[in-house]
């Protein structure tokens, strides 16, 4: 998926393209967890679809709940999301930073043998 310590950092044009894919993919599984929250809210504590999300994505976001859990299901679905959100906040940011932290790693580390010399097309120098 990235290039290798003898190859030369990926272009910029690369570098927008797999960062934009990174941040696709970290936008996609907050969009499935706050599904999954929205659907526990609905199910355990009887919440209409606007209270399911304002719950889920302010435990997404780190806030906590706006509405104090009723039942017991709802009580332990809320513990257990409130979890899961903290865990999903640490990996979805994780995924948005691996292409800047290996591109600065790379370009750290690259020690350059890999590169083609410039000015040198043809076989042999000539």
């Amino acid at each position: 998926m990235y290039e290798g310590r003898r190859s030369p950092p990926a272009s910029r044009r690369v570098f927008l393209w797999r960062l934009g894919g990174h941040f696709g993919l970290a936008a996609g599984l907050v969009a499935v967890s706050l599904a999954g929250g929205m659907a526990g809210y609905s199910h355990f504590e009887r919440l209409g679809w606007r209270d399911a999300f304002l719950n889920a994505a302010m435990l997404l976001g780190g806030m906590g709940p706006v509405e104090s859990p009723a039942t017991p299901g709802g009580k332990v679905f809320a513990g257990l999301y409130a979890l899961y959100a903290g865990l999903i906040f640490l990996v979805s940011v994780a995924i948005m930073l691996a292409p800047v932290v290996h591109r600065l790693l790379h370009r750290f580390h690259w020690d350059g043998d890999g590169e083609k010399p410039a000015g040198r097309g043809r076989v042999g120098g000539r």
